[in-house]
């Protein structure tokens, strides 16, 4: 009678979990709808809604905070102008950022280069450790810059949004299989990049498959 109890409660908590993991997008895709109504209010309450999170994605990604509202503010544009075309085949949140990811990589392209921000007299403002810190941050930034645009937005995509390479194959419009390569050869060039940035010129020990 306990166990039977017990494989009751299970079975209902994880009916009750279900809807709850769907709910975020189910209410996106309410807002979709009304967008695709013509509905302002339901817009400003997807700007409100994914602001932070492109922001944070493409300021990482840009360096420049003018920049990285230009590619929010022009990617709300395409929702607005495309919603209803969007037929729900993937998350609402895949289909959102895929948008600002092209949108960041014509921009990008298009100055052909990043700019850094300068943190001025930083040492004034932070302790040793904290100049330790920030001290590595810039040379994970540093290691960043020298990857190529695809595979730092793959990463920045993986690590900072969180979304798998199944979505990160959806959002950047190719293969998951180049997806993963992406990924790995990214993550090869940072472990080779960061100890000569931290002040090793050889880098740390290398595997001899790693020179080929």
């Amino acid at each position: 009678m306990i166990t039977r109890t017990h494989n009751e409660s299970s079975r209902r908590l994880a009916t009750v979990a279900k809807p709850s993991a769907l709910s975020n997008n189910e209410a996106e895709l309410a807002l979709i709808r009304r967008v695709s109504l013509r509905d302002r209010t339901a817009l400003r309450e997807l700007y409100l809604l994914y602001h932070r999170r492109l922001s944070r994605f493409l300021l990482r990604l840009t360096q420049r905070q003018d920049l990285a509202e230009e590619v929010i503010n022009d990617t709300l544009l395409v929702v607005w102008n495309s919603a209803e075309r969007f037929r729900g085949d993937s998350r609402v949140s895949t289909w959102i950022v895929g948008i600002a990811y092209r949108r960041a990589l014509k921009s990008v392209r298009r100055r052909h280069s990043y700019e850094i921000m300068e943190l001025d007299a930083v040492d004034s403002l932070v302790g040793a450790d904290g100049l330790q810190a920030c001290e590595t941050q810039e040379w994970i930034e540093e290691a960043l810059e020298e990857l190529p645009i695809e595979q730092r937005l793959c990463l920045e995509l993986a690590y900072v949004l969180g979304h798998s390479c199944e979505e990160i194959s959806i959002i950047t419009s190719c293969p998951i299989n180049t997806v993963k390569t992406r990924l790995y050869h990214a993550r090869r060039k940072l472990s080779a990049l960061l100890p000569r940035l931290a002040g090793y010129p050889q880098g740390l020990p290398q595997d001899p498959d790693q020179s080929r």
